[in-house]
């Protein structure tokens, strides 16, 4: 045997070894390629069923928004008109009723000032105010005696 056929000997022993390993990846990414399609058709199978349930919701969540939307209207309106309505009380009763309340005041206190057959109330001890505090007319006398020295 001479040179050359021992190398043709061996590219073809190579050639077969070759051919046998990407005979066996095939085969192997036949076999994933087959379980990829049943495992696309299940999830087709059970996607369409999710996607109409999906757009049930979706159509039921419509309609409950615009009932909302219908809601908040009448509520805005009501608001409005228990708004309106307030200030028209106000201004029909609210000055009447300030003027009723201040002539009893006027009139209780006139009632009171006639039935104190007593000595009138001593005035009241008037205060200062200093730095958000106040201070007793006896601290102040003292401190403006202090000052006359």
């Amino acid at each position: 045997m001479t040179g050359g056929e021992v190398a043709g000997i061996l590219v073809a022993v190579f050639w077969a070894i070759l051919v046998s390993f990407l005979a066996v990846a095939l085969a192997r990414l036949a076999q994933t390629l087959r379980a990829t399609t049943k495992l696309v058709s299940r999830v087709s199978e059970q996607a369409v069923p999710l996607l109409a349930e999906a757009s049930a919701t979706v159509r039921s969540a419509h309609s409950q928004l615009a009932r909302v939307d219908a809601i908040t209207a009448d509520v805005q309106e009501v608001t409005a008109n228990a708004s309106a309505l307030s200030s028209t009380v106000s201004s029909a009763f609210g000055g009447p009723l300030v003027k009723v309340a201040a002539f009893g005041y006027g009139v209780r206190r006139a009632l009171g000032r006639k039935d104190a057959s007593g000595p009138p109330e001593p005035p009241r001890e008037r205060r200062r105010v200093v730095v958000g505090r106040s201070v007793p007319a006896a601290r102040r006398g003292r401190r403006n005696r202090r000052t006359e020295d």
